[in-house]
């Protein structure tokens, strides 16, 4: 602690100035308080710190005060902020000198630490000499490792390594008979059987433990398998989403539950970090986790908090798959999937589906495994295609029963966003010529958009009518029943912008 931060003293980045004095009521916390320009203060307290984890008795905080000797960065001019005098008293605090009285004479000769510091000023030229002497990188590059590349012939640190996905096995051919289940059962069923069958799999969040979820979707897991491997956390995302990243890079299967969509928000930083791991260490650390997520508008109701969809925020996040399924066979096929993935997952669970019966489905069975970026043909058409994804497939199956022109409207249920399956809506709509896209989150900027440039970039010739998308305005999720109506597309008006569109 150098009492900085760039030009801001300490007290202003923490109260009173002492972090270690603050976090002293942390009871599991071994909190020592040092100076970090006296050596044997400073060595004392680290070799406490490292006894005391090794030896089992939980985490430890060193805080050490210490002098800033030069500006915080190149362009930076401390001068500007920092009187002379504060200057020279942090240069007089300088902890070498303080280091070289502390061992000489008494550990070592006035000759011996000359040569040691030769050979540190040696390392550090060779080092630099090093540095200057390699090749700019190769901007082909550039894109390696942002999702994981099978074929690499090394792999990255975190989750389950490829022979123990490959061990996992799986099909994508689903059990005939399997037993008609809810949206939140079907989840609840997998996270069973993956508990059951791989010991790495732990499930954590806000209230999963013993009250089984605000949805009740992990309800008897902590009781099945214990409290170590589902477990309640405190009220903090960033901390929920952040025990997950280090379980994933140490070897587990995490599956953390946000409570809500919106509740994600204060975990951006951890959840962004996550999702370029691999890319920033060159495919030496990757963080696999699965971020199960409840939102959308619900049965009755909605608000800006609980009923957010924004799922777009999560496409633009590099490195995470977004999965966004709409019935309770593929929720278990892409769940079971993101378990056994190499990358990170954001699962979505839709509120309406977990709220109401629309999306019961038969069990597909234990081993069934969907994979990423393979949209379904929900009804197969001729005249128009409709492109939707979550919740908004059962509105759109409602339109089109309502049409009076069977046969005319393709509709595809995306799956995921992230990887999207762009071959099967350019195919169909090459087919259809007419293209309608819904969706729950915002009009400006929504996936939709994505996958109406992609149309017009590689589709334009074959369209008929303009690439039109239906989803809601630009406005927070509204309490009211009629209010979420009128915002929300319906089925009505998602029959009515089809109808229009069959008439051009």
């Amino acid at each position: 602690d150098n009492d900085l931060g760039i030009s801001v003293r300490g007290d202003m980045q923490t109260p009173g100035g002492d972090i270690a004095r603050n976090l002293a009521s942390f009871t599991n916390l071994r909190v020592l308080n040092g100076d970090g320009c006296d050596p044997h203060d400073a060595s004392e307290k680290l070799a406490d710190a490292v006894a005391h984890v090794r030896g089992g008795g939980g985490p430890a905080l060193v805080r050490l005060t210490v002098p800033r000797l030069s500006s915080h960065s190149g362009p930076d001019n401390q001068k500007g902020y920092r009187t002379d005098e504060e200057i020279a008293a942090d240069l007089a605090r300088d902890p070498l000198p303080r280091l070289r009285e502390y061992l000489v004479p008494a550990v070592m000769s006035a000759g011996e630490w000359a040569a040691l510091e030769g050979d540190v000023a040696r390392d550090v030229q060779v080092a630099l000499e090093a540095a200057r002497a390699r090749g700019n990188p190769d901007p082909r590059t550039v894109a390696q490792h942002v999702f994981a590349d099978e074929h690499a012939p090394t792999e990255a640190m975190g989750g389950l390594s490829r022979a123990e996905r490959a061990a996992l096995g799986g099909t994508d051919v689903p059990q005939e008979g399997g037993e008609l289940l809810r949206f939140a059962e079907a989840i609840r069923r997998t996270l069973r059987h993956e508990l059951a069958t791989n010991p790495k799999v732990v499930v954590f969040g806000e209230d999963v433990g013993r009250k089984g979820g605000v949805h009740l979707v992990t309800e008897g897991l902590q009781k099945q398998f214990g409290a170590t491997r589902v477990f309640d956390t405190s009220l903090s995302e960033e901390g929920i989403i952040g025990r997950a990243v280090a379980m994933a890079i140490g070897g587990l299967v995490p599956v953390a539950e946000i409570q809500f969509r919106k509740y994600a928000d204060p975990a951006a930083e951890q959840l962004n970090n996550c999702g370029t791991m691999r890319w920033r260490t060159a495919n030496r650390f990757a963080a696999p986790i699965v971020v199960r997520m409840p939102g959308g508008f619900g049965k009755d109701v909605g608000d800006p908090w609980h009923s957010l969809s924004d799922e777009v925020r999560f496409a633009h996040a590099y490195g995470w798959q977004v999965i966004m399924p709409s019935n309770a066979a593929d929720a278990v096929g892409l769940l079971r999937a993101a378990m056994r993935s190499p990358n990170p997952s954001i699962f979505f669970e839709h509120r309406s589906l977990l709220m109401t019966g629309d999306g019961s489905a038969r069990y597909p069975g234990d081993d069934y495994v969907l994979p990423l970026g393979r949209a379904r043909v929900v009804q197969e058409g001729d005249q128009i295609t409709l492109v939707t994804w979550g919740a908004m497939v059962h509105r759109c199956v409602d339109a089109v029963a309502q049409l009076a022109q069977p046969g005319a409207v393709e509709l595809l249920d995306l799956r995921t966003i992230s990887p999207w399956d762009r071959e099967a809506v350019l195919a169909s709509v090459r087919k259809t010529g007419r293209c309608l896209i819904v969706h729950e989150d915002s009009l400006t900027a929504g996936f939709g958009a994505e996958i109406a440039g992609t149309l017009a970039q590689e589709a334009f010739w074959y369209l008929d009518a303009p690439v039109e998308r239906l989803a809601p305005r630009d406005i927070p999720v509204p309490y009211h029943p009629d209010l979420l109506d009128a915002v929300v597309p319906t089925a009505a008006r998602i029959r009515e912008r089809l109808a229009a569109l069959l008439a051009t």
